[in-house]
Protein backbone atom coordinates (compact mmCIF):
# COMPACT_ATOMS: atom_id res chain seq x y z
CA UNK A 1 0.00 0.00 0.00
CA UNK A 2 1.56 3.34 -0.98
CA UNK A 3 2.02 5.99 1.68
CA UNK A 4 -0.68 8.59 1.35
CA UNK A 5 0.01 12.14 0.30
CA UNK A 6 -2.18 14.39 2.45
CA UNK A 7 -3.46 16.29 -0.60
CA UNK A 8 -4.65 13.12 -2.37
CA UNK A 9 -6.28 11.58 0.72
CA UNK A 10 -10.06 11.46 0.89
CA UNK A 11 -11.18 14.34 3.08
CA UNK A 12 -14.67 13.06 3.80
CA UNK A 13 -16.04 9.60 4.61
CA UNK A 14 -18.45 9.96 1.66
CA UNK A 15 -15.38 9.95 -0.59
CA UNK A 16 -14.79 6.37 0.46
CA UNK A 17 -17.82 4.21 -0.17
CA UNK A 18 -17.42 0.62 0.94
CA UNK A 19 -19.58 -1.85 -0.99
CA UNK A 20 -22.99 -2.26 0.63
CA UNK A 21 -22.96 -6.02 0.02
CA UNK A 22 -19.73 -6.34 1.99
CA UNK A 23 -21.07 -4.24 4.86
CA UNK A 24 -24.32 -6.23 4.92
CA UNK A 25 -22.43 -9.55 4.97
CA UNK A 26 -20.19 -8.39 7.82
CA UNK A 27 -23.19 -7.20 9.82
CA UNK A 28 -25.05 -10.51 9.28
CA UNK A 29 -21.98 -12.52 10.33
CA UNK A 30 -21.55 -10.41 13.48
CA UNK A 31 -25.15 -10.70 14.69
CA UNK A 32 -27.14 -13.73 15.83
CA UNK A 33 -29.84 -15.14 13.54
CA UNK A 34 -33.15 -13.35 13.67
CA UNK A 35 -31.72 -9.90 14.35
CA UNK A 36 -32.82 -7.36 11.77
CA UNK A 37 -30.89 -4.22 10.89
CA UNK A 38 -32.59 -1.18 9.43
CA UNK A 39 -31.38 0.50 6.28
CA UNK A 40 -30.46 3.55 8.35
CA UNK A 41 -28.38 1.44 10.76
CA UNK A 42 -26.57 -0.26 7.84
CA UNK A 43 -25.77 3.18 6.39
CA UNK A 44 -24.48 4.39 9.77
CA UNK A 45 -22.28 1.30 10.15
CA UNK A 46 -21.01 1.79 6.60
CA UNK A 47 -20.10 5.39 7.39
CA UNK A 48 -18.41 4.34 10.63
CA UNK A 49 -16.41 1.72 8.74
CA UNK A 50 -15.35 4.36 6.22
CA UNK A 51 -14.21 6.68 9.00
CA UNK A 52 -12.31 3.81 10.63
CA UNK A 53 -10.55 2.91 7.35
CA UNK A 54 -9.56 6.54 6.78
CA UNK A 55 -8.30 6.95 10.35
CA UNK A 56 -6.41 3.63 10.42
CA UNK A 57 -4.82 4.37 7.03
CA UNK A 58 -3.80 7.85 8.15
CA UNK A 59 -2.23 6.49 11.35
CA UNK A 60 -0.43 3.72 9.47
CA UNK A 61 0.78 6.29 6.94
CA UNK A 62 2.33 8.31 9.77
CA UNK A 63 4.39 5.27 10.77
CA UNK A 64 5.55 4.78 7.19
CA UNK A 65 6.51 8.46 6.91
CA UNK A 66 8.44 8.30 10.22
CA UNK A 67 10.34 5.33 8.81
CA UNK A 68 11.00 7.31 5.60
CA UNK A 69 9.08 4.82 3.48
CA UNK A 70 6.46 5.40 0.81
CA UNK A 71 4.84 2.00 1.23
CA UNK A 72 2.58 1.05 4.12
CA UNK A 73 3.16 -2.44 5.46
CA UNK A 74 1.46 -4.76 7.93
CA UNK A 75 3.69 -3.56 10.77
CA UNK A 76 2.48 0.01 10.14
CA UNK A 77 -1.12 -1.14 10.36
CA UNK A 78 -0.40 -3.08 13.58
CA UNK A 79 1.29 -0.04 15.11
CA UNK A 80 -1.64 2.12 14.02
CA UNK A 81 -4.12 -0.27 15.66
CA UNK A 82 -2.15 -0.05 18.88
CA UNK A 83 -1.95 3.73 18.69
CA UNK A 84 -5.71 3.89 18.13
CA UNK A 85 -6.11 1.74 21.28
CA UNK A 86 -7.43 -1.32 19.43
CA UNK A 87 -4.90 -3.67 21.06
CA UNK A 88 -7.50 -6.39 21.58
CA UNK A 89 -7.75 -6.75 17.80
CA UNK A 90 -4.01 -7.17 17.25
CA UNK A 91 -3.89 -10.93 17.88
CA UNK A 92 -6.88 -11.76 15.64
CA UNK A 93 -5.40 -9.44 13.01
CA UNK A 94 -2.02 -11.22 13.23
CA UNK A 95 -3.75 -14.58 12.89
CA UNK A 96 -5.76 -13.40 9.90
CA UNK A 97 -2.61 -12.00 8.29
CA UNK A 98 -0.76 -15.28 8.88
CA UNK A 99 -3.65 -17.25 7.35
CA UNK A 100 -3.61 -14.90 4.36
CA UNK A 101 0.15 -15.38 3.91
CA UNK A 102 -0.23 -19.17 4.07
CA UNK A 103 -3.03 -19.02 1.52
CA UNK A 104 -0.93 -16.87 -0.79
CA UNK A 105 2.03 -19.22 -0.38
CA UNK A 106 -0.21 -22.18 -1.20
CA UNK A 107 -1.55 -20.39 -4.27
CA UNK A 108 1.97 -19.54 -5.38
CA UNK A 109 3.15 -23.14 -4.92
CA UNK A 110 0.11 -24.46 -6.81
CA UNK A 111 0.74 -21.96 -9.59
CA UNK A 112 4.41 -22.98 -9.81
CA UNK A 113 3.43 -26.66 -9.88
CA UNK A 114 0.95 -25.99 -12.71
CA UNK A 115 3.61 -24.07 -14.62
CA UNK A 116 6.13 -26.91 -14.18
CA UNK A 117 3.57 -29.46 -15.35
CA UNK A 118 2.72 -27.27 -18.35
CA UNK A 119 6.43 -26.89 -19.16
CA UNK A 120 6.90 -30.66 -18.89
CA UNK A 121 3.94 -31.24 -21.18
CA UNK A 122 5.25 -28.70 -23.69
CA UNK A 123 8.72 -30.29 -23.57
CA UNK A 124 7.20 -33.73 -24.12
CA UNK A 125 5.15 -32.40 -27.04
CA UNK A 126 8.25 -30.76 -28.52
CA UNK A 127 10.19 -34.01 -28.12
CA UNK A 128 7.36 -35.93 -29.77
CA UNK A 129 7.26 -33.39 -32.59
CA UNK A 130 11.05 -33.60 -33.00
CA UNK A 131 10.84 -37.40 -33.12
CA UNK A 132 8.06 -37.19 -35.71
CA UNK A 133 10.12 -34.79 -37.81
CA UNK A 134 13.16 -37.08 -37.50
CA UNK A 135 11.04 -40.07 -38.49
CA UNK A 136 9.65 -38.14 -41.45
CA UNK A 137 13.18 -37.18 -42.49
CA UNK A 138 14.30 -40.81 -42.09
CA UNK A 139 11.30 -41.94 -44.14
CA UNK A 140 12.12 -39.41 -46.84
CA UNK A 141 15.77 -40.51 -46.86
CA UNK A 142 14.69 -44.15 -47.07
CA UNK A 143 12.31 -43.34 -49.91
CA UNK A 144 15.07 -41.45 -51.72
CA UNK A 145 17.48 -44.33 -51.20
CA UNK A 146 14.87 -46.80 -52.45
CA UNK A 147 14.19 -44.58 -55.45
CA UNK A 148 17.92 -44.32 -56.17
CA UNK A 149 18.21 -48.09 -55.80
CA UNK A 150 15.36 -48.60 -58.25
CA UNK A 151 16.88 -46.12 -60.67
CA UNK A 152 20.23 -47.93 -60.46
CA UNK A 153 18.52 -51.29 -61.05
CA UNK A 154 16.66 -49.86 -64.02
CA UNK A 155 19.92 -48.51 -65.44
CA UNK A 156 21.57 -51.90 -64.94
CA UNK A 157 18.67 -53.61 -66.67
CA UNK A 158 18.85 -51.09 -69.53
CA UNK A 159 22.60 -51.69 -69.96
Amino acid sequence: MKAIDRESMAERPEDLNLPNAVITRIIKEALPDGVNVSKEARRAISQAASVFVLYATSCANNFAIKAKRKTLNAADVMAAMEEMEFERFLQPLREALEAYKKGQKGKKEASEQKRKEKDKKMDAEENDKSREEENEEDDEENMEEEQEGENEREEEVDN
